[in-house]
């Protein structure tokens, strides 16, 4: 029989012991896992830590995470271009307004497997009131379902004449997502909501007068062009993945997507300088554009797994409406609805633990089609695409306040071929390759001499003739001293062939990061140390019409070469990082800036960024 006393000390022992467990530090990066939904869709039961990694923590603007392979227009926000030709995700009918795809198609969610509620907030103070906020939260309901949410808001103020608090750029991004299995597993659901409202407001550039020295450019009380021009890409789409697993070898699954894409462009015309645009389509005192695509498409297939073989097959079908308030449809040479059929199919097959052979195959009933192929071991890297598209729907057929045109274009045929080989000798990892791409009927936008004042210059241009273009590249990793590591990156450029001088891209283009990498403080600062550098020879870079938001073609300026470095210092103190980067280093020196290599539009002077993070996970 147990006495009253033995009883209140057992009550009391359990007590201590719980109250010692909750006080552990259990939950953390390791224990909230994600993925994504193509690891989900390939079977593939890959998930990853939480990164709490410092390396290039400091690349924080969108140009800069994708490693210099795209341009902006010198802030925070504003219209993207690649450098190289990248390929779209479809090759039916898109919009064709793409210059604010990076800021919806690079932040699609992750999905978490959560052992206690996560949560991300990263801040960012950049100089001259650029800011950027990430707010990531995720949790497991139950062990079957989790749900979670991103905010992503952009708010950079102009830096032109900058006064505070007039923004340039406000850009609010979020999403909403959910994943759920049920207890054997059989049924699993995933789907997400997001939503992107990008405004900037265009500034035309410098404003420059006929003969003016070109180091005014950069003069620190330059003012900008445009007084009343603003953009905006409005976006939202709501995505659904669902399958039913019959065994192993056998899952049906349906995909259904439903979303759109709103492109605007307001100005009025009396405040702007009369030579900037091309023409002037509708007589009036102010512009407002708006051309919008919907798009719903479902995807029912099969897929499954046996032995090493993974593989699917489908059918797809696409309704897309396309709209422009200007637009007379009885004239038009396109059909502004319509539907798209198709049928494909993918294929994976792990060689070994790390050697992975994939592909995959679309046909639109037509004549469009894409194939993928992917070889990825551990000493060589290989890719090959070839994609015949249907041409983007705003280069077929616009109309705004200012331009207008109608076409009927062809199919744009893409193909390219690239390797890369990876060899470890040592503290050096060196990696050479190369990529060949052609193209055929290809369309740009480019500017020509008007024939009239009232003429428009800058149209959409489709290539009757072929182009070839060659690109060698080497990557090399060299550790050195312990702990200091040095990353090289050049490409160089060939055109075997360009027809119409259709591609304007530099002939060489270096990245290079010189870096210190360790513990300091007796082991409680982790940190990367270090200067990132950029450089890309002169070429005739792509102007930019805000207009229309599209880059093209121009013959009339030279966008020079420049050194832009930055100097940075990542760490890592418990479960936080931070960053302080210092940007343009060689304009503190010089007194020089640089362009985008966009005409006009100068890069972002020397200043000091900063940016901390904390992980939560309680």
């Amino acid at each position: 029989m147990v006495s009253l006393g033995q009883l209140k000390e057992e009550k009391k022992r359990i007590g201590s012991k719980i109250v010692d467990d909750t006080t552990k530090n259990v939950y953390g990066p390791k224990t909230t896992l994600w993925t994504t939904e193509k690891n989900l869709f390939y079977n593939k039961k890959t998930y990853y830590a939480v990164d709490t990694s410092i390396n290039d923590y400091h690349r924080w603007t969108h140009v800069q995470r994708v490693n210099n392979f795209y341009t902006d227009l010198g802030n925070v926000g504003t219209a993207m271009n690649p450098i190289f030709y990248t390929f779209s995700s479809s090759i039916g009918v898109t919009a064709g307004f793409n210059v604010y795809n990076p800021f919806y198609e690079s932040v699609e969610p992750k999905y978490f497997d959560t052992k206690s509620p996560y949560t991300r907030m990263l801040i960012i103070w950049g100089g001259h009131g650029r800011s950027m906020t990430k707010v990531e939260f995720s949790r497991n309901i139950n062990p079957r379902w989790n749900f979670g949410f991103n905010f992503r808001p952009i708010l950079a103020d102009r830096q032109l004449l900058r006064q505070k608090g007039v923004r340039q750029t406000t850009s609010y991004y979020y999403d909403l997502y959910t994943t759920f299995r049920t207890p054997n597993e059989k049924y699993f659901l995933l789907a997400n909501y997001r939503r992107l409202r990008h405004r900037v407001a265009e500034s035309g550039g410098v404003a420059q007068q006929q003969g003016e020295p070109y180091i005014n450019l950069f003069a620190v009380e330059a003012s900008q062009t445009l007084a009343s021009a603003k953009s905006e890409d409005l976006r939202n789409g709501i995505h659904l993945f669902h399958q039913y697993k019959v065994g192993n070898a056998l899952q049906l699954y349906h995909i259904a997507d439903k979303g759109k894409q709103s492109n605007k462009f307001f100005d009025v015309t009396s405040t702007e300088p009369k030579d900037f645009y091309d023409s002037i389509a509708v007589k009036s005192d102010s512009v407002s554009d708006n051309t919008s695509l919907s798009v719903f498409q479902n995807e029912l297939g099969i897929k499954g797994n046996a032995a090493f073989l993974f593989y699917s097959f489908y059918y797809k079908q696409r309704s897309y409406d396309y709209r422009n308030q200007r637009l007379n449809e009885v004239n038009l040479t396109i059909s502004p609805k319509s539907t798209e059929y198709y049928v494909g199919g993918r294929i994976a097959f792990q060689i070994d633990s790390v050697s992975e052979l994939s592909g995959s195959a679309e046909y639109l009933l037509d004549k469009n089609y894409k194939i993928d192929a992917d070889l990825k071991t551990p000493w060589l890297d290989a890719s090959l695409k070839s994609y015949l598209s249907r041409p983007g729907l705003m280069q077929n057929a616009y109309s705004g306040g200012y331009d207008f045109w109608n076409n009927s274009f062809s199919d744009v045929l893409a193909n390219s071929l690239s390797g890369f080989l990876k060899v470890k000798l040592g503290p050096l990892f060196i990696s050479p390759g190369a990529t060949f791409s052609t193209f055929s009927n290809y369309i740009f936008f480019r500017e020509s001499p008007p024939v009239s004042p009232s003429t428009q210059r800058v149209l959409p241009f489709q290539s009757k003739g072929n182009q070839t273009i060659f690109s060698p590249e080497l990557r090399l990793t060299l550790n050195f001293l312990k702990h200091f590591y040095l990353r090289p990156h050049a490409i160089y450029t060939s055109f075997i062939r360009n027809d119409d001088d259709a591609f304007r891209i530099p002939q060489l283009f270096i990245n290079t990061q010189l870096a210190y990498e360790g513990m300091i403080f007796k082991g409680n600062l982790q940190v990367q140390i270090g200067i990132d550098a950029h450089w890309k020879s002169a070429y005739e870079a792509l102007g930019y019409d805000p207009a229309i938001q599209q880059f093209y073609n121009q013959n009339s300026t030279i966008a020079p070469s420049f050194l832009l470095a930055d100097v940075f210092l990542n760490g890592k103190m418990k479960r936080g990082r931070f960053f302080i980067k210092y940007h343009n280093l060689v304009q503190a020196f010089t007194q020089s800036g640089y362009l985008t290599a966009t005409p006009n539009y100068t890069g972002q002077r020397n200043i000091m960024d900063f940016g901390f993070e904390l992980l939560l996970f309680d």
